[in-house]
């Protein structure tokens, strides 16, 4: 038997958590309307397509053809236009380049209202961060991405993408098409953890390797439905989910990995001869660099390279950092894990789109293809495999890397918030607080900047054509001051691959199985990649 006083108590509580739950979700709502009204009042100069009285413009986002939807009503709506994420989260949308310069040759932070979603995997790294620590990480880590750094990657590319072109010559025996983008992520996801933590899940066959391999895998595509499913835009009905315990589970074993990582190496880097051995790597990883990087206040610093003690320096790569007074701060262990996390994120999804994409532009347009092929055999020549030095005579593959890109982008749309009021080049203005969607797909047909834009045409991005063109028309890497730390890297490592790939294969369509456009963190197909490959004989990749 229960007191009657209990149960009196009991009942009173549950009234109170009642209440104070509906109290909660009443000023939550009032909240959410007031910055509707903040929003809209902001955009009110700005027309734009109808909106649905409860989803705004999120049901025909979400169709297949929506890319080319918003490239219509940039045909209607010069400049920008309104576009709402159901009725509380309303972004002006812009396809313009005075409109990307406005916004963009500043250094305003990321939407919170899409980022916020990484934080949990990826922390608070380079891609979300703002303010003075934003600029302190990008001047410590943008000397890791220096062209002595990348030199001795070119092997790592190489090594990784052979691996793969070993499985595409088995599969093409088949003499069917088949679906080229797991492969793809396989190798580029390889390739990082080679370039990030100096072994690869092919390597040293580590259970831990493969579990992170696996985790990263799934963490990329669980943030892409997220993002796409309006029901797990809050966090706590997200996590009670099965979708969103995945993702922390998913999460754990990601941290888990790289925590470890992180305290092996700061273990072994305090034995000398463990130092030399890494000095005298072909290459450092990306940890090296993180560990042997220092974070300095602001006032009186520099960039300087520095080589670990050891006696033989002469085969070690630079190794960048920052230096200051005595006063040097290292990077703290969450630090070091979110940067490592944002690269394995950033470098992977989008390096596997873009070069998805550009194969499947090579099997659409013959003619290209054959020409990259031509000129990448020429500067190969009698040797087994491409330098670094050999990247920057790739003219034309590039080209038609950048023109893919335009197609394309591996990202096409980012988000910012303002942090100041801004005026565009027609007068009109949003103020601070206001969100900024870049619509990149858009801004790269958008006809009145490139003519034909439906066109491929590689021509485009020559020396001569590509200096008279406005500097925020073609934005894959975004631009600014916070553009893409690892361009370089990502366009070394299209070079690599995409030469490796022509000279092993001619590829060709499937004309049953075309890739069907669907936008989500990354450009991908719903459907996949499904391409004819033909060996090209034991000659023609070295």
């Amino acid at each position: 038997m229960v007191p009657s006083f209990l149960s009196l108590s009991f009942s009173s509580l549950g009234l109170w958590a009642s209440g104070l739950i509906l109290v909660l979700g009443f000023l939550k709502l009032i909240h959410l309307l007031l910055r509707r009204q903040t929003l809209a009042k902001a955009m009110d100069k700005f027309p734009g397509p109808p909106t649905h009285w409860l989803f705004g413009h999120a049901l025909e986002i979400q169709e297949t053809g929506s890319l080319d939807k918003v490239v219509s009503w940039a045909h209607q709506f010069p400049y920008a236009h309104p576009l709402w994420f159901g009725q509380f989260i309303g972004f002006l949308n812009i396809y313009e380049p005075d409109y990307a310069k406005a916004v963009y040759s500043r250094g305003d932070p990321k939407a919170p209202d899409v980022y916020d979603f990484f934080l949990q995997w990826i922390g608070r790294g380079l891609l979300v961060l703002e303010g003075p620590k934003w600029l302190q990480h990008r001047k410590l880590l943008t000397p890791g991405f220096h062209y002595d750094v990348l030199k001795p990657y070119v092997a790592v590319f190489t090594e990784s993408t052979r691996i793969m072109l070993d499985k595409w010559e088995e599969k093409a025996r088949e003499g069917k098409s088949f679906d080229i983008f797991c492969d793809v992520g396989h190798m580029a996801l390889n390739t990082l953890m080679k370039c990030t933590f100096g072994r690869g899940d092919t390597g040293l066959g580590h259970s831990r390797d493969s579990s992170y391999y696996l985790a990263v895998s799934d963490l990329t595509l669980l943030m892409q439905q997220r993002l796409v499913s309006f029901q797990y835009h809050n966090d706590f009905i997200y996590w009670l989910t099965p979708h969103g315990r995945r993702f922390l589970r998913a999460c754990q074993v990601a941290h888990d990995h790289t925590d470890q990582v992180i305290r092996e190496r700061k273990a072994a880097l305090q034995d000398e001869k463990v130092r030399k051995k890494i000095q005298n790597r072909r290459h450092l990883d990306f940890l090296d660099i993180l560990l042997g990087a220092r974070r300095p206040s602001f006032d009186n610093h520099h960039y300087e390279f520095f080589l670990l003690p050891t006696s033989n320096t002469s085969s070690c790569p630079i190794m960048p950092s920052l230096t200051q007074d005595e006063d040097d701060i290292k990077l703290s262990d969450a630090d070091l894990r979110a940067e490592v996390d944002t690269f394995m994120f950033e470098g992977h999804d989008t390096t596997t789109s873009g070069i998805s994409w550009f194969l499947y532009c090579m099997a659409l347009y013959p003619e290209h293809q054959h020409r990259c092929r031509e000129e990448v055999r020429e500067i190969l020549g009698d040797q087994d495999f491409f330098q670094w030095d050999d990247l920057g005579k790739m003219t034309y593959l590039t080209m038609c890397i950048k023109e893919s890109f335009r197609l394309y982008p591996p990202v096409p749309q980012v988000y910012r918030q303002l942090s100041k009021p801004v005026t565009f080049v027609d007068g009109r203005s949003l103020p601070a607080g206001s969100l900024i969607s870049m619509h990149i797909y858009a801004l790269h047909r958008n006809s009145a900047v490139w003519p034909d834009p439906e066109v491929f045409d590689s021509l485009r991005f020559s020396t001569e054509n590509a200096s008279k063109r406005h500097p925020f028309a073609f934005m894959p890497f975004s631009a600014g001051p916070r553009n893409c730390i690892g361009q370089q890297f990502a366009m070394s490592e299209m070079k690599v691959v995409t030469a490796m790939c022509l000279l092993r294969f001619e590829f060709s369509l499937d004309p049953s199985r075309l890739p069907i456009k669907m936008p989500q963190l990354v450009l991908r197909s719903k459907n996949g990649f499904h391409l004819h490959l033909k060996p090209l004989g034991p000659g023609s990749g070295k």
